[in-house]
């Protein structure tokens, strides 16, 4: 039997059990309060959000609404305007502009507020909605998963109390199986030793008086001691017995007391945390995430168009100007004046041909160009086949998006100039669908990519198409019209055209012409904008074959005709610097040595066909000659390079804009500098040459005529005037600019002062008098008040 004091330890070890089961089971249903007070709060925020948020759009509403009424009150002044055409043409004046923009400014931030309002209210409210409706729908779902979870683990404990509660039963029947197999044996040994001293009390008689009775007594011994050894043997097999079924519940008890920890452990240390992570808080941060960078996003945006209004009306404010609004109230009516675009080949009178011309001289520069084309479709083809790559891969991935940034609200702060109302524009962004899926959403936004990808590949093939038509009829030209006559018709003798052999396009000699006679101190040259309507009337006149420069007027706009020359170096199909030589001539610029940088940049232009240096060495002379009076117009070298460089060499696409940009204008800037070094001079290299007053030099016959400077001048009237005051009165002229003379002859004037003149000096020159003081006067800088001249 299982004596009292086992008996008592095997209790005290169940109660201590169950004293631990208990803890754990308390701890479990805490737990599950914990989680139901942690969505409790989260509900209780959600609902303060969405309080806070409505209130909110009710105050932007009613701050837009107030704007609109400001706006109005004075927006209903200009309407009562009845010349409406009046109205119209004054808005283009800065003062009318500046106000306008107010205006504006007033009705956007009103329209903003508008659509602040309703991004709280249809965009970031029903984000919190749902993200209510989903924290508490997977709550429920979580909480099932957390039962489970516990149910499990209190099965494991039960389970655990079973096997121990066998083990303590089969282990209690083992002892007690021991202790009977000890009394049993104790037994044995007791009756073995009173058969022992029975026979040694009964040696000593005479085996006939007492045999019978020996023969008994040992019978009677040898019974008992059967009987005692068979209860041994029962006693040993049932504690054989008891004792295997002990060792085999102290097993089960071993292992599932190892099973039963590990289970805890996992439940505390990873389930609690899996079904806080992945259950209870699956998706609430990152959708309230989502919702606050909607709301940050929509702010930002607010920010920033108030910041583009208030920078359109600063501009506007800096732009106020007389002088401009006196040009824009000049080009109001100037609309019949602008030619409509060619279609169709026109000839000239008597000239026949209607195909390219590809005889010499300019077959060889059509054949470049047949080249140029190809590489560039090359690059273009091969450029269009890389989007149409990404094209297909955006398309094949619009279903298996999962998740996207759509708190990005930018595309709600865009207005036309239309007179919508603010309620249609923002409902077509986010009034449609307020509960609109997460899934579909991100698939709408790849949509929008791809469709981006599409119209990119398409335009890119369009490009394609052009070039090809363009290399193809090349292609066509040089291979049938090998020997076609190219003589054009020439001209009436008031019409300029320029010869096919001539090196220097006729609108790049004129315009250096007249500014080098004329615009050498004029400030701001190539940087000041021109008028544009001057600027397409010269152009179309070149395209014309005339030349409007021609002659000694001066009645141009100085910064229309330098707008003219950039316009045409920006024009062509081909930049002056190709694009595969970019790459080695930003390499020169990384040269410290400024001799050394202009022979490697010489080195690599030498490669480009000769009409092309001849082109450039022309136009750089003039360049360095014009920065040689940076004092007057400040136009240093590196100032000119800022303006010519975007239009000479253009930056290959997928290179960084401004770090590249920075070192072409580095690059032309040493061209102009080095110029002399770079390019070879006339005896290497027969073709015009820039002479300083504008023309070219005796290098080459140029049909679109010289001038001369005033030196040059100075010599021809050495005494002819002042021989004889009687021969001509001198005629009073009037300055219509201001001029710095250049050296000690030239005399220095402001405009409308009132100048002398005796005679002419030249084409460009008069000798006269102003404040007492003799020299020679520009002629493209006075009006002459009489025409008779001596």
């Amino acid at each position: 039997m299982t004596s009292p004091a086992k008996f008592k330890k095997d209790k005290e070890i169940i109660a201590e059990y169950d004293t631990q089961v208990k803890e754990i089971r308390a701890q479990l249903t805490e737990q599950m309060k914990c989680l139901d007070q942690q969505c409790e709060l989260r509900v209780q925020l959600l609902q303060d959000l969405q309080d806070f948020f409505r209130k909110k759009a009710e105050i932007e509403m009613d701050y837009s609404r107030n704007l609109e009424k400001l706006a109005e009150r004075f927006l209903a002044k200009t309407r009562s305007t009845k010349d409406q055409q009046f109205k119209k043409d004054q808005n283009v004046l800065s003062p009318i502009n500046c106000w306008n923009l107010l205006l504006n400014q007033v009705k956007r931030e009103s329209r903003d507020h508008t659509t602040l309002s309703d991004i709280y209210l249809n965009n970031i409210i029903p984000r919190f909605v749902q993200v209510s409706e989903d924290s508490g729908r997977l709550f429920k779902k979580s909480k099932e998963v957390g039962q489970q979870l516990q149910d499990d683990l209190m099965k494991v404990l039960n389970e655990l109390y079973s096997v121990m509660k066998t083990y303590h039963m089969y282990n209690a029947d083992s002892i007690s199986a021991q202790s009977k197999l000890k009394e049993a044996e104790k037994q044995e040994e007791k009756q073995i030793g009173k058969s022992v001293k029975q026979e040694d009390r009964q040696t000593p008689r005479s085996p006939d008086s007492s045999s019978n009775v020996r023969i008994e007594e040992k019978h009677v011994r040898r019974s008992s001691v059967k009987k005692i050894e068979k209860m041994k043997e029962k006693r040993q097999a049932k504690y054989t017995e008891n004792k295997l079924k002990a060792i085999k519940a102290r097993n089960e008890y071993l292992l599932a007391l190892e099973a039963t920890n590990a289970s805890v452990f996992k439940y505390y240390i990873h389930d609690l945390s899996d079904l806080i992570d992945q259950c209870c808080d699956l998706g609430y941060h990152a959708s309230l995430n989502r919702a606050l960078r909607t709301f940050l996003s929509a702010e930002l945006n607010l920010e920033q168009s108030k910041h583009e209004g208030l920078d359109a009306i600063e501009n506007a404010v800096e732009n106020l100007d007389a002088t401009s609004d006196k040009q824009r109230l000049m080009e109001m009516y100037n609309n019949v004046f602008c030619p409509p675009m060619k279609f169709e080949f026109q000839p000239h009178m008597g000239d026949m041909a209607s195909q390219l011309c590809a005889q010499q001289p300019v077959q060889s520069e059509l054949v470049q160009r047949c080249q140029q084309l190809q590489s560039r479709l090359s690059t273009l083809k091969i450029e269009n086949e890389e989007v149409k790559k990404t094209m297909e891969a955006t398309l094949q991935t619009i279903q298996d998006i999962v998740t996207v940034e759509d708190f990005d609200v930018s595309d709600c702060f865009q207005y036309s100039n239309s007179m919508e109302s603010v309620k249609s524009t923002v409902s077509e962004t986010f009034m449609s669908k307020p509960s609109i899926a997460k899934r579909r959403a991100n698939q709408q936004e790849t949509e929008q990519f791809y469709f981006t990808k599409m119209k990119e590949y398409l335009e890119g093939r369009n490009l394609i198409t052009k070039l090809q038509a363009k290399h193809d009829l090349l292609q066509k030209t040089l291979g049938e019209s090998q020997r076609t006559d190219c003589n054009l018709a020439r001209r009436s003798s008031t019409v300029r055209k320029q010869d096919s052999s001539q090196a220097i396009p006729l609108v790049v000699e004129s315009c250096i012409r007249f500014i080098s006679r004329h615009g050498l101190q004029h400030e701001g040259i190539f940087r000041v904008s021109g008028s544009q309507v001057e600027v397409n009337d010269i152009k179309n006149a070149f395209e014309r074959g005339e030349d409007p420069l021609a002659g000694d007027q001066n009645d141009h706009d100085m910064d229309s005709i330098a707008g003219v020359l950039k316009l045409y170096f920006r024009g062509l199909e081909h930049p002056l610097f190709p694009k595969d030589i970019f790459h080695d001539l930003i390499a020169c610029v990384t040269m410290d040595n400024l001799q050394e940088r202009a022979l490697h940049i010489r080195k690599v232009l030498l490669v480009l066909p000769k009409t092309t240096l001849i082109i450039m060495r022309y136009l750089f002379a003039f360049l360095n000659h014009l920065s040689q009076f940076s004092e007057e117009n400040m136009m240093d070298p590196y100032n000119l390079a800022i303006c010519f460089g975007p239009s000479l060499m253009s930056v290959p696409e997928g290179h960084d804009q401004v770090s590249c940009q920075a070192h072409v204008n580095e690059l032309i800037k040493t061209i102009i500098i080095q110029h002399e070094n770079i390019f070879p001079n006339p005896r290497e290299l027969e073709g015009p040459v820039y002479s300083r007053g504008g023309s070219m030099e005796d290098y080459c016959d140029s049909p679109h005529g010289e001038t001369t400077s005033a030196e040059d001048s100075t010599q021809d009237v050495t005494a002819e005037h002042h021989t004889s005051d009687d021969e001509c009165e001198p005629i009073e002229a009037i300055a219509k600019f201001d001029y710095v003379g250049r050296t000690a002859r030239e005399l220095s004037f402001k405009k409308g002062a009132s100048l002398l003149l005796y005679q002419r000096a030249s084409d460009d020159w008069w000798e006269g008098r102003h404040n007492g003081i003799d020299g020679l006067i520009p002629h493209q800088y006075i009006v002459v008040q009489d025409t008779l001249i001596c």
